[in-house]
């Protein structure tokens, strides 16, 4: 497969971090949108796919390159799915980590630890140009519950709550190349790397 340069169209330096580690073993460049001053777009979307697919065909149309991108965020069952597509501005647009976090735990006081499961869902889309009719999409979800207080230092947005039962931690807690093994992004991210290497090949 020759090398080929693709954008990625995101502008969240939690996931521009975690995209960095995780695509180290990509057979191609991968290049922040912002190194091409790709304005932002409205995610006007009404799921993670729509949003995603947004987002990659703006970051496409304004660079002329193949572009990817992803939309995720976390689904609390006792919210009904929320915050979902609004994970990042669940307390309003501009919301820090610590505003959203502090929303979340607010709105899930009383609620019994059994009854505080929840999932972080990613959804990565790569298309080849802005009028892509083929799109690949590709998914990843990670289950887990949400904790009365925060644990841990790495990660960003919910993971100091969000605790991963199979490792007895929180997110927050997990190195970073642990996070990567078991998260939705990186579930996503190598399910993408497969598929891209099956179709460029």
């Amino acid at each position: 497969m020759n090398e080929q340069t693709i954008v990625l169209a995101s502008g969240n330096p939690g996931k521009l971090r975690e995209f960095a580690q995780i695509l180290q073993s990509f057979d191609f460049e991968v290049v922040p949108q912002s190194q091409f001053k790709v304005p932002d777009v409205a995610e006007t979307g009404l799921s993670f796919v729509e949003n995603a697919l947004i987002k990659a065909r703006n970051a496409a149309l304004h660079t002329g390159l193949p572009a990817m991108s992803d939309d995720s965020g976390i689904e609390v069952d006792a919210l009904k799915g929320a915050p979902g597509i609004y994970s990042a501005r669940f307390a309003g647009v501009g919301a820090s980590d610590e505003d959203n976090n502090r929303l979340l735990l607010e709105k899930l006081k009383g609620v019994a630890d059994a009854k505080r499961t929840a999932r972080y869902h990613c959804v990565i889309v790569y298309m080849l140009h802005a009028n892509d009719p083929m799109p690949l999409i590709c998914q990843g979800s990670w289950e887990g519950r949400i904790l009365h207080k925060s644990r841990g230092e790495h990660g960003f947005g919910y993971d100091p709550f969000f605790y991963v039962p199979t490792h007895d931690c929180t997110s927050a807690e997990l190195l970073p190349a642990v996070k990567n093994d078991l998260s939705h992004r990186g579930l996503a991210l190598r399910a993408l790397q497969a598929a891209l290497s099956a179709n460029l090949s």
